[in-house]
């Protein structure tokens, strides 16, 4: 174990309180009088004069290829954002590795050979002539799903041979322009068509909101209202998707892709093709948080949080594996990113107390994808993880969400002392910015705002360090650019068009507290989220290990 051990030079005196303001990035891309971004609106006075006035104020780069993904158009987002943070070093994530995996062939062998196979050896599909199915996310968000990813392996699926292929489409509207599911409908039915329009199709969907992709066990009624439409083809028919959205459209003017009801697609006055006993189903999102619970679902021998039809059992696969603690699922196509050598890690080796708290949304951001997509705790006695259970409801109707309680908490544990490092998540920015409501996402960052006030006075009280800072933006852009002006997009009647995506602008990293005035910037070039990790170990007084990317700040 001697590669864990720090050595202890200069450190702080009090504990380190480590602040995550998820989804709140700093825009600049337009002339002044932009109106959507939910930062620039908000009273938010303490975070803009620390931006202004910290000792150690900077921007941090949280997109692209800075936390992992395949180019600097892509956005970041949070898992990888906790990844880098918490791993201290930038590893290809999700999108990157199974873009990856495709384009070297490799996804093709191991469990896509035994459940699907070639004509000359044949898998479970092959063997069987068991129907396939494709369930995942429909968009180019590349942030849990790629469009691309799904049609190459459909159309592996047709070059092998395979005589029946089902696509059960997620629709997004959050990690790309609300009302763009047309768009990915248009090109996954032209592939599907061109290849075997009888055989090939879309079986069903919904809004990635309303069914199958809940996270941190929020609300597995959502899950199950996705079993019930993709597996029992119970739901309201329609004769294509297209027309299921244009309906839902219709009969609620206004409303997104994400919150679109479940649709069945029908056939005779019959489900077209629910996923039935010795079917082939693979989900084909790649980012873990919102893939686990419909992998249970699937997989589970004893699974007990909704009734399934004990007759159907399938050969399911995931795109990767999604906890590799509790191997969910057991079978999948893509390896992960083995991230190890944490900065958990380093300080429980070295007998650092550690907290982590947020609400259900984000719990598994500071714990399990901080920890290196790790579930379990290095050390039950040196880690101790905190939940605040989130709302089951919209989170514009409470932007606040649970930061009072939070908070409330995190006081509780700063003031005991029993702690040298502590973390925070902060949802509201993120959550309520996905809705694409600015009025909410402007009350999220005043709620978010004054509980870092709180905190900070609390941090006097005791004597703590504190750096805030956060994992992408969000909020900070409300409203859609067009390409082609450079200037908020309106609909076509003249309201603006709500964006609901992640953002690819640069975060702040601030340090205050005590002995925030005695650090000075180390001027990293390019400084990104993955050189946090460092910079935490420098404040907490140890030497970085070697493979770290370097630290933000040195000692004066």
């Amino acid at each position: 174990m001697s590669e864990f051990t720090l050595n202890k030079t200069k450190g702080i005196s009090g504990p380190l309180l480590f602040i995550i303001m998820d989804g709140v990035g700093i825009y600049d891309g337009m002339e002044q009088g932009y109106p959507g971004n939910a930062f620039d609106l908000a009273n938010a006075h303490v975070i803009k004069s620390l931006i202004k006035n910290a000792p150690v104020s900077l921007q941090l780069r949280a997109h692209g290829t800075a936390v992992g993904m395949p180019s600097d158009e892509d956005m970041g987002n949070s898992e990888v954002g906790h990844n880098a943070m918490g791993a201290g070093r930038v590893f290809d994530q999700g999108a990157k590795l199974v873009a990856g995996a495709i384009e070297q062939e490799t996804i093709w062998k191991g469990a896509w050979k035994d459940l699907i196979g070639t004509r000359s050896q044949p898998g479970l599909a092959l063997k069987n002539q068991s129907s396939v199915h494709f369930l995942g996310l429909l968009s180019d968000g590349n942030v849990h799903s790629h469009i691309d990813h799904l049609i190459a392996m459909i159309q592996k699926c047709y070059q092998e041979g395979v005589k029946k292929v089902y696509v059960h489409t997620l629709l997004d509207g959050r990690d790309v322009p609300e009302q763009s599911a047309g768009i990915f409908l248009e090109k996954l039915e032209s592939v599907l068509k061109n290849l075997d329009p009888e055989h090939y199709a879309i079986a069903s969907g919904g809004g990635r909101m309303k069914i199958t992709m809940d996270r941190y066990e929020a609300d597995w009624s959502m899950v199950e209202l996705g079993w019930k439409t993709h597996v029992k083809g119970e739901g309201r028919f329609f004769s294509t998707a297209m027309e299921a959205v244009e309906t839902y459209r219709k009969e609620t003017p206004g409303i997104i892709d994400q919150d679109l009801p479940p649709f069945v697609i029908s056939k005779n006055g019959t489900p077209r093709a629910p996923i039935q006993d010795n079917d082939i189903v693979i989900f084909y999102n790649f980012r873990g948080d919102r893939a686990i619970e419909i992998s249970r679902a699937f997989t589970e021998e004893n699974f007990t949080k909704f009734t399934r039809d004990p007759s159907v059992k399938v050969h399911y696969a995931g795109m990767m594996e999604y906890d590799g603690d509790l191997h969910i699922p057991p079978v999948y196509l893509v390896n992960p990113p083995a991230i190890d050598r944490t900065v958990s890690e380093y300080l429980v080796q070295n007998q650092v107390k550690q907290y982590a708290i947020s609400e259900t949304q984000k719990f598994g951001h500071v714990t399990y994808f901080w920890n290196g997509n790790n579930s379990e705790k290095f050390d039950k006695d040196l880690e101790v993880w905190k939940e605040i259970p989130s709302d089951r409801i919209s989170f514009d109707q409470a932007p606040r969400m649970k930061a009072d309680a939070i908070t409330d908490e995190l006081i509780k544990e700063l003031k005991s002392n029993a702690f040298k490092f502590l973390r925070v998540n902060f949802a509201n920015g993120d959550m309520v910015g996905h809705t694409g409501v600015l009025k909410a996402a402007i009350e999220a960052v005043e709620t978010v705002d004054q509980n870092i006030k709180r905190l900070l006075e609390a941090a006097g009280d005791i004597g703590a360090t504190v750096i805030i800072t956060a994992d992408h933006g969000n909020c900070d852009q409300m409203i859609e650019i067009d390409k082609k002006t450079n200037q908020p997009k309106k609909n076509k009647d003249g309201t603006y068009a709500q964006k609901t995506s992640h953002t690819l602008s640069p975060v702040p990293f601030i340090i205050t507290g005590k002995h925030a005035d005695e650090f000075v910037s180390t001027s990293v070039q390019e400084a990104g989220l993955g050189h946090i990790a460092s910079t935490i170990l420098t404040i907490l007084g140890f030497e970085p290990p070697s493979q770290y990317l370097p630290s933000l700040i040195k000692w004066k």
